[in-house]
């Protein structure tokens, strides 16, 4: 019988119960934990897991799980995540994160670019030019940071092949290996975030 890839469950942490999803992963080689700002909090899992490993794994990480949590919360209260939150507000710390990731994977890489840009974009989380620029939307700033990474090392492999090829995402998978992952999430949740 095919698992179901997505599960909810419920765990008790610190007297709190907390909600969870489980996604069953074919790609994945051990479990992972995401915390994210909406308040969703999902275990990545390889096939056939057990699910008292799982619940062991989580208790282990109980106390970083509730710091996130009520973390995000704050900021939530704090109207960070409303539609209205401002351009100036995220552009400087946006703009050192996608220097500080493009940086670090173009050591990798080694590609020439020309200009690294924050914009206020509503659709998109990051583009190329064919002047060597690389655009990110000032809400990078707010993803976690295996998201981040995704975008960053999806534009910079533009520079390679400016076009969707297979032989372009095998050069995003020299550095992100479970982009497919990362790329679904995006497509999936990624709105979640404006």
């Amino acid at each position: 019988m095919a698992q179901i890839p997505y599960m909810k469950k419920q765990i008790q942490l610190y007297k709190q119960n907390i909600e969870y999803t489980v996604k069953i992963s074919k790609r994945a080689r051990r479990m992972r934990l995401a915390v994210y700002l909406d308040g969703r909090f999902v275990v990545t899992v390889p096939k056939n897991i057990n699910q008292g490993l799982i619940e062991r794994f989580i208790a282990k990480k109980s106390q970083w799980i509730i710091d996130k949590l009520d973390y995000f919360k704050n900021l939530r209260n704090k109207s960070i995540l409303k539609k209205e939150a401002k351009f100036s507000e995220y552009k400087e710390q946006a703009l050192l994160l996608a220097n500080e990731r493009i940086r670090h994977f173009n050591s990798f890489y080694g590609f020439q670019f020309n200009k690294i840009y924050i914009k206020n974009q509503k659709t998109r989380w990051g583009s190329c030019s064919k002047k060597g620029n690389l655009n990110f939307n000032f809400k990078i700033a707010l993803l976690p940071q295996r998201l981040a990474d995704y975008i960053a090392v999806h534009e910079l492999c533009h520079l390679g092949e400016f076009n969707h090829s297979r032989k372009f995402w095998n050069l995003v998978a020299k550095t992100i290996p479970d982009y497919s992952e990362m790329r679904n999430e995006l497509k999936e949740n990624g709105m979640s975030y404006y």
